[in-house]
């Protein structure tokens, strides 16, 4: 599945833990620009989900790209941006219970 990131400048160990949940990322954008709060956001194509890193997001950002991500059927996970904050909000989102028949290589638990 391919995921745009809103929030934070670097992302450390974050692309990571996404490929263990057999994410990619497809865009990252910081929220940082006055762009992101005034105009409707659009998500890039093929996105199936937005994560936001509520930590360094303003309202005004993450309500943006929620309506986006609404309009185009992706889901939304919120988090801060910490291994172990996104690592328990996925799980809570990403079911794996068909990763021992999967044939992709992202890593199985």
């Amino acid at each position: 599945m391919d995921a745009l990131i809103v929030g934070a400048d670097r992302l450390g160990n974050i692309p990571n833990v996404l490929s263990e949940f057999g994410i990619r990322i497809a865009a990252h954008v910081s929220g940082r620009e006055t762009a992101h709060q005034r105009r409707n956001a659009s998500l890039p194509a093929g996105i199936g989900m937005v994560i936001l890193f509520t930590d360094f997001l303003g309202h005004n950002v993450m309500q943006r790209f929620r309506e986006a991500a609404s309009r185009e059927g992706a889901s939304v996970v919120c988090c801060r941006r910490s291994v172990c904050a996104l690592q328990q909000a996925l799980g809570k989102r990403v079911d794996r219970s068909n990763c021992a028949n999967c044939s992709r290589e992202c890593a199985k638990h």
